[in-house]
């Protein structure tokens, strides 16, 4: 070890208990139900199957998870007949085996549960003994190999085979080793130890061969050279065992493009698979550790930095069909198939990670985001003794179903081992002495400490209140001398209040850090933590106008059966110190009561319920009136030449704190809007009398309140005898239908010129596309421009004042177009998949067929030709979100190679685009 060992550490997952008023709870007993009920010999059937053993009988658990060609063979690393001839299918097999060893693992810790031991203990049993008859054929590099599918896959990736002829073997590895290191770490189990030792020789044999740059070359394949947390599991065994090797292993895995580029702080990461490399940052980490190399700490920090906000999306997940995209980039990212559940998990891992090595909060906050939203909602609101029940994709646009299942999938196994820890990242101890607590997130649960001789019980009436008691009880003889760091959530709003037993503690909280208590323990004491929420609308870091909703760490969800993106006004809503209005005064009472509370006209739900309806995580602000805290004074929101309003002025940062603040800027704002003629001396009264009708600065009970209160009362007296002023006509371009989540109009759109006058004259509307002429805009006007289109809109009235606005529309109504080249290689195809856009650029190409699933590609694949004809179905999308039809590559029989073609055919049947549901 180094000294680069992390200054905080979690507890034993044993020494934690999840309470059962924990919103986390049900999730937990539904995975804690699939982990006693399904069948070990289903898990083991590939394995079996493979290597030539009795499979009892049993049929794996299917998707990914499959037996695969009734032709295949498992071969050595030498005898594998070639792509010409080899029939394969199923490659990622065994992954899910791995998943599910480390959820009964995890499990058994966490419930103190002998039988789920015993499933351990069984399941490591089995893949021992398929290690044992791999070995006896000698047919393998090394006695320690445990695969599903023999060995060529690792040979074949040394031979830079593309994703569709391998799988991402080291990847289906990862999860095999993990789970074998759970099982004697967490669960006692000396034989996995045993097993995956054997393997780690197994692999350091094999990379050891290779010279370093022919190892980068592997890394960066695409799915093909993708590793999982290898390096993770290697150095973790490495000191676990005390074997260099394994730590050299662990090294052959750095990815130096990644790593040189992240350390030094620049950013490569759009267009980068986000699950092919979150893994291996916490692999870093522990390379870190061990090594003392600040490299690999800085390149973790950096990538999270990379993700975290430019790329997080409300809910706290990554990625726009398991891709990132472009950096700071959340709105202008949103696709189809947002925030893949696998990279979320391992984000959450690489947090909390960083935060044992730094102490900063903000690693916590993203980790109860991700964990209370995504992870949490990742698991549906129903019993399954087959499935799982968890996400894939959780995806973020309009009108959006998380796709739960998943039986054998990536986001599947990784769903089975999220949903048994929740109880994880709750506590953190110190490494020095003494070793004091670290309170990260507040759910119920309980904490033994038998080191320190302490027990801590956090407790919540429910998820959504603001007070959470923590008892701190002494549990052996005498009182205990004990630091408690407690963390203030960044979504706390106004003033934090912390008593112990009572009395309130002197601290000065703030939000986003941590308060300490260092005291002697005597009793059952009690800290009562209050911690006060608001309603927020939070914009994307890309687009304000694209907002999310969210209540203390709970994103909220609006249920609504439309497709297309929800506008409202918001801005009508917001209140001081950044809060907005609810239909309901108390909206933690009213999701505390219901499950919901209405905002705007809309039924909103924490997104974690694991409902199947459509939602609609964020929504589109639109104000064409000036409102502010609930009140709409119907007055016209002119613009300036640049677009920007009065409204803009009003919540400009700093934006007001309180009532007085709001008062303040009211009337700041009115006289200015005065003088700019955007608001007449009537509309200005109107505007803070109607800030006055509403109470704001009445009852406050503060000087400061009723100080402002007065100022307003005298400008609306000063504007008494002021004549309204000939105001010019206000003009604003309404657009239809709305963008597509992109911010892209993927249909050509409809623009029509408002205007209305002060005098109630009639007006002269005009309309101006690009740099054509002024023209007459009476009526609905098509944009037919593809590309960024300037639109300007100009009113006149009679007496020749003028206003004018423009708006610029990123168009792209024409979906890429794709092709597929295929070379013949006796008995199998390559197929290479290509696309073009000029408009917005092309974003991916998805294909599926048999045995595979809907996903982007990048590079050619191979396909074996089997005895009965398949049909490849793929599709390129764009930057916009059009999807062209799915095309139709039909492959022959492979004894009909020579009669039949390959035909390509169009599929418009099953096409569909980003504003489709």
């Amino acid at each position: 070890m180094t000294d680069a060992a992390p200054r905080a550490v979690p507890f034993p997952h044993a020494s934690v208990r999840l309470g059962q008023a924990s919103a986390f709870a049900p999730a937990r007993d539904r995975m804690l139900h699939l982990a006693r009920v399904y069948p070990i010999d289903r898990l083991l059937a590939v394995f079996r199957a493979a290597a030539g053993l009795d499979t009892r009988g049993a049929e794996p658990p299917g998707a990914w998870e499959g037996f695969g060609h009734p032709a295949e063979e498992p071969w050595g690393e030498h005898d594998y007949p070639g792509r010409e001839a080899a029939q394969t299918a199923n490659l990622l097999r065994g992954h899910y085996t791995g998943h599910f060893l480390s959820m009964l693992a995890l499990a058994a810790a966490a419930e103190g549960d002998d039988e789920l031991r015993s499933r351990v203990d069984e399941l490591v049993a089995g893949l021992a003994e398929v290690q044992r008859a791999f070995a006896a054929t000698g047919r393998y590099s090394h006695p320690g190999l445990l695969f599903a599918t023999g060995e060529w896959q690792f040979a074949r990736l040394e031979h830079l085979a593309p994703y569709g002829e391998i799988w991402a073997p080291y990847y289906t590895c990862h999860k095999l080793m993990a789970g074998l290191l759970d099982a004697y770490e967490l669960a006692g189990n000396e034989q996995a130890l045993d097993v995956v030792t054997a393997m780690a020789h197994w692999i350091a044999g094999r990379l050891e061969k290779l010279d370093h740059e022919h190892r980068q070359r592997m890394w960066s394949l695409y799915i093909a050279g993708e590793f999982g947390g290898m390096n993770e599991t290697l150095a973790r065994l490495s000191a676990l065992v005390d074997e260099p090797r394994f730590l050299a292993a662990a090294q052959a895995f750095d990815q130096g493009d990644l790593l040189d580029a992240a350390s030094s702080g620049r950013d490569i990461l759009d267009g980068m698979h986000a699950n092919q490399h979150l893994p291996q940052l916490v692999g870093y980490v522990r390379e870190y550790e061990l090594t003392g190399e600040r490299r690999y700490l800085a390149a973790a920090i950096g990538v999270f930095d990379q993700i975290v906000p430019g790329r997080m999306y409300a809910h706290g997940g990554t990625g726009e069909n398991e891709l990132w995209g472009p950096p700071r980039t959340v709105g202008g990212d949103i696709g189809r198939r947002n925030a893949e559940t696998c990279a979320t998990y391992n984000l959450v891992k690489l947090a909390e990670t960083l935060f044992a090595h730094t102490l900063e909060p903000r690693f916590l906050d993203y980790a109860e985001r991700a964990r209370q939203n995504h992870i949490l909602g990742s698991r549906r609101a129903v019993d399954s003794d087959e499935s799982p029940e968890v996400t894939y994709m959780f995806p973020v646009h309009a009108g959006a179903l998380p796709e739960y299942d998943n039986v054998g999938t990536c986001c599947g196994g990784t769903g089975l081992e999220n949903h048994v820890s929740h109880h994880a990242g709750i506590f953190f101890r110190d490494t020095g002495t003494p070793p004091g607590l670290w309170v990260a997130r507040y759910t119920p649960a309980e904490l033994h400490w038998d080191d320190r001789g302490v027990r801590v019980d956090i407790d919540q009436e429910h998820p959504f209140a603001e007070q959470v008691t923590l008892r701190v009880r002494p549990v052996a003889d005498g009182p205990v001398r004990l630091a408690v760091h407690l963390r203030i959530p960044d979504w706390v709003a106004g003033a934090p209040e912390i008593t112990v037993d009572g009395e309130t503690v002197g601290a000065h909280p703030v939000p986003g850090g941590f308060v300490t208590i260092e005291r002697t323990w005597r009793g059952d004491e009690r800290i009562v933590l209050t911690l006060p929420a608001v309603l927020r609308s939070e914009p994307t870091i890309d687009d304000p106008a694209l907002r999310g909703l969210r209540y203390g760490p709970h994103a909220l969800v609006a249920r609504d059966d439309s497709t297309t993106t929800l506008e409202r006004a918001w801005a009508a809503r917001r209140m001081p110190g950044g809060a907005t209005r609810a239909d309901v005064v108390d909206v933690g009472a009213a999701l505390a009561a219901a499950g919901a509370v209405p905002i705007a006209g809309l039924r909103h739900e924490p997104v974690w319920n694991g409902s199947d309806e459509r939602y609609h995580l964020y929504s589109r602000t639109v104000d064409r009136t000036i409102g502010f805290a609930g009140v709409e004074t119907g007055v016209p929101a002119r613009r300036r030449p640049d677009g920007t309003t009065l409204i803009d002025t009003l919540w400009a940062e700093p934006a007001p704190r309180d009532d007085a603040d709001l008062l303040d800027r009211l009337v700041a704002v009115c006289r200015g809007g005065t003088a700019e003629l955007l608001v007449s001396a009537s509309e200005a009264r109107a505007v803070i009398g109607a800030a006055l009708d509403a109470g704001i600065g009445a009852g406050a009970g503060s000087r400061g309140s009723a100080d402002a209160a007065r100022r307003a009362r005298e400008f609306i007296g000063a504007l008494a005898t002021t004549p309204d002023a000939a105001m010019p006509p206000t003009v604003d371009i309404v657009v239809s239908p709305a963008p597509a989540a992109s911010g892209w109009f993927t249909a050509s759109p409809t623009v029509e010129v408002r205007a209305t006058g002060a005098t109630g004259d009639r007006l002269r509307r005009e309309l101006r596309i690009g740099d054509s002429p002024w023209r007459a805009a009476d009526g609905p006007v098509v944009v037919d421009g593809e590309g960024v289109v300037r639109v300007e809109a100009r009113a006149v009235d009679a007496d020749g004042r003028s206003s004018v606005v423009g708006r610029e529309l990123a168009i792209d109504t024409e979906p890429p177009r794709s092709e597929a080249r295929v070379k013949q290689l006796g008995s199998a195809v390559e197929i290479t998949l290509v696309a073009t856009d000029d408009v917005s650029g092309v974003d991916g190409i998805r294909w599926e067929g048999e045995g595979t699933f809907w996903a982007t590609f990048q590079e050619a694949f191979v396909r074996a030709l089997t005895d009965r004809e398949q049909v490849i179905e793929f599709a390129a999308t764009d930057r916009a979100g059009n999807e062209e039809a799915r095309h139709r590559l039909t492959l022959p029989p492979a004894s009909k190679m020579d009669t039949i073609a390959i035909a390509l055919t169009s599929a418009p049947d099953i096409a569909r685009s980003e504003n489709d549901s």
